[in-house]
């Protein structure tokens, strides 16, 4: 590790239990390029990531590969119908079972560099001329798995395999999403937009998590949402922003006859985001992908009753991508460049309101930045125990 013990406590220095008298995150956390490898290990290769919705793996032999921050994964449903996740490796000399990114429908893994074939179980069903190895035992050659699990319409893979499930870790997320968008299993995915970003992945979800920069920087967004009626609130790990919406004579993108009168907003731990905006029925997956310390992926998975958006849908994605994502991003590559001046060295203060302007406040980037805290001294406690 590059990154050392004393410099990963110092993050927490300022950091304090009750967000009125607690400072931000140091720049440190937000700029040093040895930092985010040692958040591969401690985040994102031992917390529940973001897969695809479930529609992807509905029938036996539907599978998609992707990379968990330079870990390459397979999910797959098999052909008793139950869903699985490998790693995407050949357990002979370690190539790909599948190229790259992608999605499909297959029968069963053949690796393309030597055809050792595996079944969509994971055990290995052939190896060419295997018979001239000694001691060589099937049963010890299947793919290596990892933990998966089916949330709320959502596919997330955890490469800890010890880890407790989302399910149980969630709390009451899930009975929050089927109270608000029950009808979250009929929408189907319709549109993806997708933004790099030149900002680190926790400015991003700092970004997300507060409203308090709306009235300045969303200024057509706040004639759509009930700023004085808008509710923050944090749940072990996960947080949510819900508030009336659906006004007709708003500035944002035509919601009339709006079937959903709310603006919803959840953060799920560590680094996806799920939403429904005021209009027709309709579910969004934000997920912040870490690329480097100074860069961010971000993708927008929008989903509606059907798979090609309509004039009204166009119109709402138009307002996310062309004004309320160009706003976004502007701010959060202007704050990047700001933590690499000695003015954020030790962190700013947290806003926190109540009454007539609860909405505008920084309680959710607070509870982010102690769940993220919790996590790396959690890592560390961990690995101190493991060399005892």
């Amino acid at each position: 590790m590059t990154i050392s013990i004393s410099e990963l406590k110092a993050l927490a220095k300022n950091f304090h239990s009750d967000p009125k008298r607690s400072f931000s995150l140091p720049a440190k956390a937000y700029t040093d390029p040895d930092l985010l490898e040692f958040e591969r290990k401690a985040i994102f290769h031992n917390n529940w990531q973001y897969v695809c919705h479930i529609e992807t793996l509905r029938n036996p032999g539907d599978y998609i590969s992707f990379d968990i921050q330079g870990q390459p994964i397979v999910a797959v449903r098999d052909k008793q119908g139950e869903l699985r996740a490998f790693y995407n490796v050949c357990r002979h000399r370690g190539h790909e079972l599948v190229q790259g990114n992608s999605k499909g429908n297959i029968k069963l893994f053949v690796c393309p560099y030597h055809a050792w074939g595996y079944n969509l179980d994971g055990t290995l069903r052939g190896a060419r001329h295997s018979k001239t190895m000694e001691n060589f035992q099937f049963e010890d050659y299947g793919m290596v798995p990892v933990q998966i699990e089916e949330f709320c319409s959502m596919v997330f893979v955890n490469l800890n395999p010890d880890a407790a499930s989302l399910a149980s870790q969630s709390g009451e997320l899930a009975n929050e999403l089927k109270h608000y968008i029950p009808d979250l299993d009929t929408l189907t995915h319709a549109y993806r937009l997708t933004y790099h970003v030149k900002g680190n992945w926790k400015i991003v979800t700092d970004n997300f998590l507060e409203c308090y920069h709306c009235p300045v920087s969303h200024k057509d967004l706040v004639t759509l949402i009930e700023m004085e009626n808008y509710q923050v609130t944090t749940h072990g790990i996960y947080s949510s922003q819900i508030g009336p919406a659906g006004k007709s004579d708003n500035k944002a993108y035509n919601v009339d006859g709006a079937s959903v009168q709310e603006h919803l907003l959840w953060w799920l731990w560590p680094n996806t985001g799920l939403s429904r905006y005021p209009g027709g029925p309709n579910w969004i997956i934000w997920n912040f992908i870490p690329v480097d310390a100074d860069n961010t992926i971000e993708t927008f998975d929008f989903f509606f009753p059907n798979s090609t958006p309509n004039e009204q849908q166009m119109e709402a994605i138009e307002y996310v991508d062309k004004v309320l994502q160009k706003e976004d991003i502007d701010i959060i590559e202007s704050v990047h460049r700001g933590m690499k001046t000695p003015a954020c060295e030790q962190g700013g203060r947290f806003v926190v309101t109540d009454g007539k302007h609860k909405g505008e406040t920084e309680q959710g980037v607070h509870h982010f930045q102690s769940v993220y805290l919790n996590a790396i001294n959690q890592y560390i406690q961990n690995q101190e125990q493991s060399t005892e």
